[in-house]
């Protein structure tokens, strides 16, 4: 290509001669359903489920439903498994959501050619995945694909933190926080009833079962508020100064114009601040779990 000048990020390597654009990434139609094929991230993905309908269970029926008080047990079990709802949506859209990857295999000499591209001007080309890299896009090595602003990959949402599920994220770690700090209020609340009472009428279980119970749970929150607490700091801090956490590991200077605070946080959780900002369900659209076969091959929908 005259006038152009491609340069591979990792090693060289000669532009693929047959490869198109993958059919998925394709613009237009109706939004994909994105499931990375990792067994361990599968794995932790359903752990976290388990802990947080276990912890809603202790909650529910060895605190609140043998408690003497109705609209104690009302309002915080209202409160509890709303939260634990928004916790477990989040955690679904994060999963579930492209983070913004690259199509694999556009790095064509038909496709270079139809940028345009100034006499000199320099594109970088994946080895790995043979995709033409954007700016602050970085390779995963579990998603096996190009993710635009990837933040890092979370083995326990099973996909990486990208520029199109960040949002969730946030919100995930968010909710996980609050219901943490929940169960650990209830617990403590629990256990001098229990005290006062001599465990004979503040559970539906035996004392012995109850305090193992509770001893679970209460790890579980501590655990899961200082992880999540921990994380939810970091992204908020990593958005108000538009850098994701492996440009930071990596110490890179921004060649980018970097955002002011608002709008950082405005270009992640979208628009004005109002209550959809913390609402995972707002712009939720059904995926197509069998798109139109455009080229022989598996299913579109996952990676």
């Amino acid at each position: 290509m005259s006038g152009q000048r491609l340069r591979e990020v990792e090693q060289q390597r000669p532009l693929l001669a047959g490869a198109e654009p993958e059919a998925g990434a394709r613009g237009g139609g109706a939004a994909r359903l994105w499931l990375v094929r990792d067994g361990c991230g599968a794995a932790c993905a359903c752990v976290t489920w388990v802990l947080v309908l276990y912890a809603d269970f202790v909650v529910t029926f060895v605190m609140l439903l043998p408690s003497g008080g109705f609209w104690f047990s009302v309002l915080n079990g209202v409160v509890f498994n709303s939260l634990a709802v928004l916790a477990l949506a989040s955690h679904l859209r994060t999963m579930l959501t492209d983070p913004g990857a690259v199509p694999k295999g556009n790095a064509t000499k038909k496709h270079m050619e139809s940028l345009q591209l100034k006499p000199g001007e320099i594109v970088y080309k994946c080895p790995k995945c043979c995709s033409i890299k954007p700016e602050r896009a970085h390779h995963c090595s579990i998603c096996k694909r190009c993710i635009r602003k990837m933040d890092h990959h979370c083995p326990w949402v099973n996909n990486c933190v990208g520029e199109k599920n960040q949002r969730f994220f946030v919100l995930f770690t968010m909710y996980i926080a609050l219901i943490s700090s929940h169960a650990l209020a209830l617990s403590g609340y629990q256990f001098i009833t229990c005290v006062r009472l001599q465990w004979s009428k503040c559970s539906d279980f035996s004392p012995p079962v109850t305090m193992m119970l509770m001893i679970f749970l209460c790890l579980e929150a501590l655990l899961f508020l200082t992880f999540t607490a921990v994380m939810f700091g970091t992204q908020l801090h990593s958005i108000c100064n538009d850098e994701t956490e492996i440009e930071r590991l990596k110490n890179e200077k921004p060649t980018w114009e970097r955002q002011t605070r608002w709008a950082g946080l405005r270009s992640v959780f979208g628009g004005q601040p109002s209550l959809l900002w913390i609402n995972p369900f707002a712009g939720l659209r059904l995926p197509t779990f069998l798109p139109k076969r455009t080229r022989r091959g598996g299913a579109e929908f996952s990676v």
